[in-house]
């Protein structure tokens, strides 16, 4: 039996990656419980929480692409940056709009973000633990439809919003497990 083992480049990318995702994990849980604590009305906690996780996620994709420059183009996370930042910024400007505008931000940030994420992590196959991020990514697309046409729903809350966090938390956990072995080089 042989063992191949990972570039030294994959297995760095792979490392910094894993740690990443578990940060990832550990804000998407916090962010979710304390969202679903106020997901019924726009006050000022659900205001800066739902402006505050596309920023989470500027920075995650900055700390991403910097990884990721040994194994490959981090041009497509460049546009998740861009995108996130725009997400923010939009979120912040739906909130005085109401919960139906937040959704619709909300699912489309979703629906891009998911296409950026599935892509990404076909582009990583070579480097293992990416078919977690590739599922997490088309779920993100589905559930960002969904949050536009709820949207349009009688009585629209963000519990939906809250909960989406969940699987894309547990899913970044999953990976961040699976990414060990790359890590070690193996």
């Amino acid at each position: 039996m042989s063992t191949i083992g990972a570039s030294p480049g994959i297995s760095a990318t792979a490392s910094a990656l894993r740690r990443l995702y578990f940060v990832r994990f550990a804000f998407a849980i916090v962010w979710a419980l304390a969202m679903f604590t106020t997901a019924s009305t726009l006050g000022p906690l659900a205001v800066t929480l739902l402006v505050l996780y596309p920023l989470f996620d500027v920075a995650a994709a900055i700390i991403d692409a910097r990884a990721s420059r040994t194994t490959g183009s981090p041009a497509l996370l460049y546009v998740n940056i861009a995108v996130s930042l725009i997400t923010a910024i939009g979120v912040a400007i739906a909130c005085a709009s109401g919960i139906p505008a937040v959704l619709r931000v909300w699912g489309a940030w979703a629906v891009v973000a998911g296409l950026v994420q599935l892509i990404v992590g076909v582009t990583r196959r070579k480097m293992g633990g990416q078919w977690p991020m590739i599922i997490s990514g088309g779920i993100s697309v589905l559930a960002g439809a969904s949050f536009i046409v709820g949207a349009s729903a009688a009585g629209p809350t963000l519990t939906n919003a809250a909960g989406y966090a969940i699987p894309g938390g547990i899913f970044f956990l999953i990976s961040a497990f699976r990414l060990g072995r790359a890590a070690k080089g193996n």
